[in-house]
């Protein structure tokens, strides 16, 4: 299947060919995003497509938007072999788009299959979000990589890691094995059957250890109140949008630690926040992005 990524202000999606109309609808809703010209690129892509080889049916396009996100560049091929590829070549995907800059972020993926952190029957290789039950997801692999990036300072050796809505605990994971034994790694999921399914996909992974030893542990709570107990935390992920920052986050957080966690609800931005030594932040956005919304379970449960 030919599919076409294509950028929205900073971020970019992934649309199936052969009806793009209606996935172009649902995420046309960006401000700075243009109908005419997605539509046109997607009509351009598939007078492409007809004349690809037939073997070439499952490549992906990525189409650079202005004000794109610094991942896309011009427009590329990523070829996704029949089998959509194992967790080694997703990783070698991502380092190859510039995604993945680092050697340690790259040793983390490829340590942590996400193909253990996935509802079977998915696709964990493909770069796309998927859906976990409880009207959750877990995030799409350039997502994992990118804030793995902005963390990855403050996931040295040691440092302390808290993971809000931790979902499935693929980053939860991620995080273990960057701050390592010596470290402390919390996730936090309001959510009971997903803590239990958490729990057993990290036992069969490469961060089992870490749970045994106790540097790992992942919790039933509400996210939006962190995790007090083992506060304060170098490095806070929150994998869900909050439609403002929730301050018992910010007050988690170290002096010299890092906050990433979107923020937004009709329009989301990845922002990245840093608390200076003297105790105040400042805030950046890092790009545009489509998360499903950090509420109560309640309200999660509910929604369609």
């Amino acid at each position: 299947m030919l599919r076409l990524a294509y950028g929205l202000r900073r971020h970019f999606f992934v649309v199936p060919l052969w009806n793009p109309v209606s996935v172009l609808t649902a995420n046309l809703s960006s401000r700075s995003s243009s109908p005419q010209r997605v539509l046109a690129a997607v009509a351009s892509l598939s007078a492409i497509s007809s004349r690809l080889p037939s073997s070439s049916s499952s490549s992906l396009f990525v189409v650079r938007w202005p004000q794109t996100h610094h991942f896309l560049g011009r427009m590329e091929r990523l070829w996704t072999n029949g089998s959509l590829g194992r967790n080694k070549e997703l990783v070698e995907r991502l380092q190859l788009y510039g995604i993945i800059k680092s050697k340690k972020v790259a040793e983390v993926m490829e340590a942590i299959d996400r193909g253990l952190f996935v509802p079977p029957g998915s696709a964990p290789y493909v770069d796309t979000p998927i859906l976990i039950g409880y009207n959750a997801t877990i995030s799409a692999p350039h997502m994992h990589a990118a804030c793995l990036e902005l963390l990855r300072e403050h996931l040295q050796p040691g440092m302390r890691a808290l993971d809000v809505g931790s979902g499935t605990g693929y980053l939860t994971a991620c995080f273990a094995m960057m701050v390592g034994p010596e470290g402390r790694t919390v996730g936090v999921e309001h959510i009971a059957e997903l803590v239990d399914f958490s729990i057993n996909n990290i036992k069969n992974s490469a961060a089992s250890s870490f749970l045994k030893e106790g540097s790992l542990s992942v919790h039933i709570a509400d996210g939006r109140e962190g995790w007090p107990d083992l506060a304060p935390y170098d490095a806070i992920h929150v994998g869900a949008a909050a439609p403002e920052i929730p301050q018992p986050l910010i007050d988690q957080l170290k002096p010299g630690g890092r906050l990433v966690i979107p923020v937004g609800t009709v329009f989301q931005d990845l922002q990245v926040i840093d608390k200076k030594t003297d105790g105040s932040v400042s805030i950046r956005s890092e790009t545009s992005v489509r998360y499903v919304p950090l509420t109560s379970k309640a309200a999660q449960l509910q929604s369609n």
